[in-house]
């Protein structure tokens, strides 16, 4: 009861006191701790001795022209080490030399970005105020010596070898990337029109992937779903294969007829008792996908989450792509196999790729 009584009274005691202060601000509790302010500073050795300045100096300049040489090194690596067909070894040293190159332009930058900070910058501390969004014109025109005493500080003006360096560095990083874009394409040839055309012409069977083996619509049971790929695929060479497959892969499902919506009516005609077939290949960024939720009717793209409803021309009801998956035309021919009415009619695969929306 002591307690109470002696809580109660230090209660209004604190109200009495703070009686006076404007609702909504702070109060400095009467107990609280001093603040103890920075401590002591130590001098680095680069601002005890000129010489030593002089060296971490000369450490960041050379860092950051070593940058330079490992992008170079990484173009040249590029063009002296390109990929040839059939040929693994210049698979690996092409990997190997660009590999090196970058990894030295990028790992001598930030090496460099932070000695330069650590041993050659102004070495203080200092106290940041907090202050609403837009200060007035004293703390403005105040943010402006800010930057120049940073620069000062930094010398960014004064040291010119460490400056150029930086700056000659972060032109250099990104050319070996500027000189990989040569080989997502073969000169002369529209990657629109590369993908916009696949192995799937009217007439060819839809078969099973892996093995190669033609598909009956009475194969298939309501809910199941083929991994499809189109026939004679697997007779061709191992690179044209692994080509032809990136574009023709082809999700085969099977639902109920009535379960199916179709904004277009045309479309309707490319499927067969509820078979539809849908283009693998992601349209956010190529990935496939695979995973089938059967209750749902739900296509999942794994590596960024996309989400296409098959009960409704694949279009998308999640994730970052931006267009349905693609339709294959399907019917079946005089055996009961299932066989593909004509190609794609839009460019499978990254939306990126298709220059006509």
């Amino acid at each position: 009861m002591a307690k109470n009584e002696k809580a109660g009274s230090d209660l209004v005691a604190s109200t009495s006191v703070n009686s006076s202060v404007e609702l909504g601000t702070a109060v400095v509790a009467p107990d609280s701790f001093e603040n103890p302010g920075f401590p002591a500073h130590r001098e680095r050795v680069t601002d005890l001795n000129p010489k030593k300045m002089k060296r971490a100096e000369r450490a960041v300049y050379v860092l950051f022209y070593l940058s330079i040489v490992g992008s170079l090194f990484a173009i040249f690596a590029y063009m002296f080490f390109p990929i040839e067909d059939g040929d693994t070894t210049s698979i690996r040293l092409n990997t190997l030399f660009i590999g090196l190159g970058i990894t030295l332009s990028l790992l001598a930058l930030g090496i460099a970005a932070v000695h330069w900070g650590k041993a050659v910058m102004a070495d203080k501390e200092g106290v940041d105020h907090r202050h609403p969004v837009r200060g007035n014109d004293e703390t403005r025109a105040r943010a402006v010596e800010i930057f120049k005493e940073a620069d000062e500080e930094s010398g960014f003006s004064r040291r010119t070898l460490i400056r150029n360096g930086l700056i000659a560095a972060i032109v250099a990083f990104p050319l070996p990337a500027i000189a990989l874009f040569r080989g997502l394409a073969p000169m002369n040839v529209d990657p629109n029109n590369q993908m916009k055309y696949t192995m799937w012409k009217k007439g060819l069977r839809l078969t099973q992937d892996p093995t190669g083996t033609p598909i009956k619509a009475s194969d298939l049971t309501i809910g199941s779903a083929f991994q499809v790929i189109p026939e004679g695929l697997v007779d061709l060479p191992e690179k044209e294969m692994l080509n032809a497959k990136a574009k023709a892969a082809v999700l085969l499902v099977r639902l109920k007829p009535e379960d199916l919506k179709w904004a277009d009516p045309q479309r309707e005609a490319w499927s067969y008792q509820g078979i539809v077939a849908y283009s693998k290949i992601c349209t956010h960024v190529g990935c496939p996908v695979a995973l089938y939720e059967q209750q749902t009717h739900h296509l999942l793209c794994p590596c960024h989450q996309s989400q296409f409803d098959i009960t409704e021309q694949a279009k998308v009801i999640f994730g970052p792509a931006a267009r349905p998956l693609p339709q294959l035309p399907i019917t079946v021919d005089a055996e009961g196999y299932l066989v593909a009415t004509s190609d794609f009619t839009e460019p499978v695969g990254p939306s990126f790729w298709e220059r006509s929306k």
